[in-house]
C-alpha cells in the first residue's frame, strides 16, 4: 500500500537517522523523550523524528555559529547628508525560551541615529535573527541587539523594542494565550533626551 502521509520536509523517510552529522547520543535523547512522554519512538510514525528534531534544533539554535555584531562591518557613507533616524520596524523572528526550550514569536524594531555611516537594512535584520537564533530571555535578547548596533555603528542614538508572544505562558503553566510581552532599550540620546525617545517611539507605533 502507498504512504499518503505528508510531511514537512521534502527529504525521504527512509534513512533519517543515517544523517553521518548528527551524533548518536543526540538521536537516542530525543528516543528517550519520545518514551517518557510516554510514546513508543519505534512506531512507523515516530521512527525518523529523532533526525527530524536534531536537523530542526540545528536550524533553531544556528546563531551560535555565528557573530551577529559581524553583519555591522560594512557601512556606507555617501547617505546626501542624511543625519536623522533610521528605523526598520516589524522584524519578525523567533526564538525558544532558555527556561523550558519553548518558541518565542515576536517582532523587533530597531532605530539607531547615525553620525557619519549607515549600515544596510538587511543587515539590521540580520542582528535580530542571529541573537534570536539562541536560547534566550527576551530581556537579555532586546539588550544583546541594541548593544551589538551601538558597538558596531557607533550611532548618536539606538532604540530597541521587542514585542512577542511565549509558548512557555501560553501553551503550559498559566495557560495565558494572547498575552504579549514588551520590552525596550534605549542608549544615547534615546535614553538622554525625552524629546528624543518619543519621537522614535512614536515613529515605532509604540504608546499610541
Amino acid at each position: 500500500m502507498a504512504d499518503y502521509h505528508t510531511h514537512d520536509d521534502d527529504e525521504p523517510l527512509s534513512g533519517e537517522d543515517r544523517d553521518a552529522s548528527i551524533p548518536a547520543d543526540v538521536l537516542d535523547a530525543v528516543r528517550t523523550l519520545i518514551r517518557w512522554a510516554g510514546d513508543d519512538p519505534e512506531r512507523e510514525g515516530l521512527h525518523d523524528t529523532p533526525g527530524r528534531v536534531a536537523r530542526a534544533y540545528r536550524e533553531y539554535f544556528k546563531g551560535y555559529a555565528e557573530d551577529p555584531e559581524g553583519h555591522l562591518a560594512r557601512t556606507f557613507e555617501e547617505v546626501g547628508g542624511y543625519d536623522e533616524i533610521v528605523l526598520l520596524r516589524d522584524i519578525p523572528f523567533q526564538s525558544h525560551c532558555e527556561h523550558h526550550m519553548a518558541p518565542i514569536i515576536g517582532k523587533c524594531h530597531v532605530a539607531y541615529l547615525p553620525t557619519t555611516r549607515v549600515v544596510g537594512i538587511s543587515k539590521l535584520a540580520r542582528v535580530v535573527q542571529g541573537y534570536a537564533k539562541r536560547l534566550q530571555v527576551q530581556e537579555r535578547l532586546t539588550a544583546e541587539i541594541a548593544d551589538a548596533i551601538q558597538h558596531g555603528l557607533h550611532p548618536r542614538g539606538v532604540a530597541v523594542v521587542v514585542e512577542a508572544s511565549h509558548a512557555c505562558m501560553s501553551a503550559r503553566g498559566v495557560l495565558t494565550p494572547g498575552v504579549s510581552m514588551i520590552t525596550s532599550r534605549m542608549m544615547g540620546v534615546f535614553r538622554e533626551d525625552e524629546r528624543s525617545r518619543k519621537e522614535v517611539l512614536a515613529l515605532m507605533k509604540i504608546g499610541g
